[in-house]
C-alpha cells in the first residue's frame, strides 16, 4: 500500500484560485492512484461575490475544504490574523508539503507558517521582480521565495533574477501556470459567456461593434484621487467605448470624491466573472489595466496592453512591445494607445512563458520531491 502524503494549498483571492486550478486537477487526478491528498484552504483575504459554486465547477476544482474568513485589514493585522489561522490548520493536519501562489499576504502567511513548523514549501511564481519595494507584493516575493523549498518559476528571466539574489537550491523553470487557465477557459468562456449580449440589452445606446477597450483599475495608488481622475480623463477620450468592470475600491474613490467620470464613453460594470473577463479581453482592441496577472493575459489572447503603472512583474511583455507602461497621466496614456493601434509589432513568441505543459512539470517535481 503506497504511503500517504498530504498537501496544503492556501489561496486568498479569486486570481489565485484561477492559477491554481489546473494543479489542484491534476495532484486530484494522481490521489487514488499515488495515494496524494490535496486540502484547499482559503484565508479569505479577498471576499469576491463571483466565487460562487459555478465558478468552482467552471475552474473543474472542489470549493475550498477550510475557509479561514480573515477579511480584509492593514497589512499586519490581516497577515497575522492569517499567519495564525492557517498554523491551527497545519498543526492540526501536518501536511507533507504546502504550496502557496503569487504575492499576496496570503502567500506569505502560508509559506511562513509552514516554514516555522519545518513543513517545506512550494512557491508557485517563483522568481517575479519588480523591483519596487514600496509595494507590499515585492517584499512577498522576496521573503516567500527566501524559504520556500520548491521555486517554480514562468520564465527564465525570473530564474535569473533568483540566481542574482543568489537562490538556486530548487529553482525550476516550468511556464507560466496562467497560461494553461488561458488555454483551458478561453474556449469555455467563447461558449458559455453572454456578456455582449447583456451589454447589448443594457447599453445598446454604445455600440462595441466596431471596436472597444477594456480597462480594469484597483491597485492602490491608482483610486488616489488625482491619479484615478486622470486615468478617468485619458479613458474618455480615447476613440471607442471603454468597457470598465469597477472595483469596489475605485467605486468607492469615485462616489465618495465625486470624481468625473463619463458613462456615455465608459461602460462602467460591476465586477464580472472570469470567463466574462476572458471574453472581454479577446476581443478588445487594446487593454488598459493596473492588474499583473491582465498583463499576461493580454499577452496571452492577442491583445496590446497599457498599464498604469511604471514598473511591472512581466518585463518581457514590455521588452516584446506588447505592454507599454504609462502610469496614470492621461497624454501619456493617451500616445501609449496610439503607439499600440499604429504598432507593426513581431508575432508573439507562444512559448515565452512556457509550452503549456506547466502543470506536467510541476506536478512530476513534486511527486518526485515527496517521494525521494
Amino acid at each position: 500500500m503506497k504511503k500517504k502524503r498530504t498537501i496544503i494549498t492556501v489561496l486568498g483571492a479569486r486570481p489565485q484560485f484561477i492559477k491554481a486550478a489546473s494543479v489542484s486537477r491534476a495532484l486530484r487526478a494522481l490521489g487514488p492512484e499515488e495515494g496524494i491528498t490535496e486540502t484547499i484552504v482559503h484565508t479569505g483575504q479577498h471576499y469576491d461575490q463571483n466565487m460562487s459554486a459555478i465558478f468552482f465547477e467552471e475552474l473543474k476544482i472542489p470549493e475550498p475544504a477550510v475557509n479561514l474568513g480573515v477579511g480584509s485589514g492593514p497589512h499586519g493585522w490581516q497577515t497575522g490574523q492569517m499567519l495564525a489561522r492557517v498554523e491551527s490548520v497545519f498543526l492540526e493536519k501536518w501536511p507533507d508539503l504546502v504550496i502557496v501562489y503569487g504575492d499576496t499576504n496570503s502567500t506569505l502567511a502560508g509559506a511562513l507558517a509552514a516554514a516555522k513548523l519545518h513543513i517545506p514549501v512550494a512557491h508557485m511564481e517563483a522568481g517575479v521582480r519588480s523591483f519596487n519595494k514600496s509595494i507590499p507584493e515585492e517584499i512577498n516575493r522576496l521573503v516567500v521565495d527566501n524559504i520556500a523549498d520548491l521555486l517554480y518559476c514562468p520564465s527564465a528571466k525570473a530564474v535569473s533574477f533568483l540566481a542574482d539574489e543568489g537562490i538556486t537550491k530548487g529553482v525550476h523553470d516550468v511556464g507560466d501556470i496562467l497560461y494553461e487557465s488561458i488555454l483551458f477557459n478561453t474556449r469555455i468562456a467563447q461558449e458559455r459567456s453572454t456578456i455582449f449580449s447583456r451589454l447589448a440589452d443594457e447599453r445598446g445606446d454604445v455600440p462595441l461593434d466596431d471596436g472597444y477597450y477594456m480597462a480594469t483599475i484597483h491597485r492602490p495608488d491608482n483610486t488616489e484621487p488625482a491619479r484615478l481622475a486622470g486615468i478617468l480623463e485619458a479613458l474618455a477620450s480615447l476613440d471607442h467605448p471603454v468597457v470598465m468592470p469597477l472595483h469596489p475600491r475605485t467605486s468607492k474613490t469615485i462616489s465618495e470624491r465625486q470624481i468625473a467620470l463619463d458613462e456615455t464613453r465608459i461602460i462602467v460594470l460591476d465586477p464580472v466573472s472570469y470567463l466574462d473577463s476572458l471574453a472581454l479581453e479577446s476581443g478588445a482592441r487594446v487593454i488598459l489595466t493596473d492588474s499583473g496577472g491582465m498583463q499576461k493575459e493580454s499577452y496571452y489572447c492577442g491583445v496590446p496592453c497599457v498599464t498604469f503603472r511604471h514598473d511591472t512583474e512581466w518585463w518581457e511583455t514590455v521588452e516584446l512591445g506588447w505592454n507599454i507602461l504609462a502610469g496614470a497621466d492621461p497624454v501619456v496614456i493617451r500616445d501609449a494607445v496610439d503607439r499600440h493601434l499604429a504598432a507593426q509589432r513581431e508575432p508573439r513568441d507562444e512559448h515565452l512563458y512556457g509550452d503549456g505543459n506547466t502543470t506536467e512539470k510541476i506536478v512530476t517535481s513534486i511527486f518526485d520531491f515527496l517521494t525521494g
